[in-house]
């Protein structure tokens, strides 16, 4: 655990960003996971310093783990996409569905500008199997603001998926049926609402195949973070219950679940001590 100086009263943690009290790094088992099932996680901005915020604890324990933040619709924001083996396959006619390539982009950059004729370009893609086959060999995505500066970049790799219950989603059992080897779970971090947001304003997630969870359980936050419906899980849940049906290393990721839940009750103590204080305090 390193301390730093807080402008708060109360020291905190700069690698976890919790209370020095409430440090989770020691609760992590060491080395981190090497997991062999790469994890993208997209946060958005909000996010970042909630209290059950649970990222924080993937950061600590995948080491083959990317982050990007994400902000809410920029309605002059500007997406350009970038595949991988631009050299190969169907390419030219690819290039042809997007209109505006980029200047800048000199070698299979498209630029897809302003919602929500973004969505329009995308459902065009879709619509052709030449480009699906050359998107699924992998693609760069920049995001850019008004102001044109850089929101995000991220390489989706092949073998890439969305961890998202679209109607579209399948299961694990479903992509292995297919043949689809999954080499990375792209992961929407956010309130419910706030991950059903970053889903319809990034459509680009939709030229990925969608994974649903087949877990019958309850979210560990169910004490303290209201679940909108069965089967909604916190992010790390999410991650730990998808890279488990992937094959990945059991005991090891089950360290991340009680590293989570015990997170999950120091947030429960909090507020029973604020309420203990509350109600103790002279009228």
């Amino acid at each position: 655990m390193e301390v730093t100086p807080s402008k708060r009263k109360r020291p905190t943690c700069s690698s976890c960003s919790k209370p020095a009290r409430l440090c989770l790094c020691t609760r992590i088992q060491t080395p981190p996971l090497e997991n062999s099932v790469g994890v993208t996680i997209l946060q958005h901005s909000l996010e970042t310093k909630h209290a059950l915020n649970s990222t924080r604890i993937a950061k600590l324990g995948l080491k083959n783990l990317t982050l990007a933040t994400v902000f809410d619709v920029d309605t002059e924001a500007r997406l350009v996409i970038r595949l991988l083996e631009s050299g190969s396959g169907h390419y030219p006619e690819t290039h042809k569905l997007v209109d505006g390539v980029s200047k800048r982009e000199k070698v299979g950059g498209f630029v897809l500008k302003q919602f929500p004729k973004i969505s329009q370009k995308i459902d065009q893609i879709l619509a052709s199997e030449a480009a699906i086959d050359d998107f699924s060999k992998g693609f760069v995505v920049k995001k850019l603001n008004h102001e044109q500066e850089e929101e995000f970049e991220i390489e989706v790799t092949a073998g890439s998926v969305l961890l998202y219950p679209s109607e579209k989603a399948m299961g694990v059992d479903d992509l292995k049926a297919m043949n689809y080897d999954v080499q990375n779970l792209i992961v929407l971090d956010g309130t419910w609402a706030k991950a059903k947001r970053m889903y319809v304003e990034n459509p680009w997630l939709e030229l990925l195949p969608h994974l649903k969870l087949e877990v019958e359980k309850m979210s560990l936050y169910g004490e303290v973070r209201k679940q909108p419906k069965a089967g909604c899980f916190s992010t790390i849940e999410s991650i730990v219950y998808a890279l488990k049906a992937l094959g990945e290393n059991s005991k090891e990721l089950d360290n991340l679940l009680n590293v989570f839940q015990s997170m999950v009750g120091d947030q429960r103590r909090c507020k029973e001590e604020r309420l203990s204080n509350v109600s103790v305090s002279p009228m």
